[in-house]
């Protein structure tokens, strides 16, 4: 998911690169991994089975890297905004997330507020 949004504006920013490398390495992918799935992304599997938690996640990493390289194109935008609804969120979430979220990393986010939010904006 991360690297179909990474793409959309047919260029891989540094930034974006980087950030795809430290989530797969979170979730137990090596640097090679993730350069293959980079080359050869895999179809998304089934949304619906995932738990609240991880559809939070899914998304907030959308938005995350969405902004991470400082420009937002509305490609970007559209692609943040159909995850959402495939997630079980209404568009609106994007928007609602994208307001907290920063496009450095290393400052983050009341997660657990943000979570609270996205409830109210759940399809589900």
């Amino acid at each position: 998911m991360l690297i179909q949004l990474a793409t959309t504006d047919n260029e891989l920013a540094e930034k974006e690169v980087k950030m795809i490398h430290q989530i797969g390495k979170a979730n137990g992918l090596t640097d090679e991994e993730v350069d293959e799935l980079m080359k050869n992304p895999r179809p998304l599997g089934p949304l619906d089975t995932l738990s609240e938690d991880q559809r939070f996640e899914y998304l907030y990493s959308l938005v995350q890297l969405m902004k991470i390289d400082g420009k937002v194109y509305k490609s970007e935008i559209v692609f943040c905004e159909e995850m959402s609804e495939k997630l079980g969120y209404k568009k609106a979430a994007v928007s609602e997330l994208s307001a907290k979220i920063y496009s450095d990393p290393s400052i983050t986010s009341d997660r657990e507020s943000l979570k609270a939010k996205l409830r109210k904006l759940s399809n589900r």
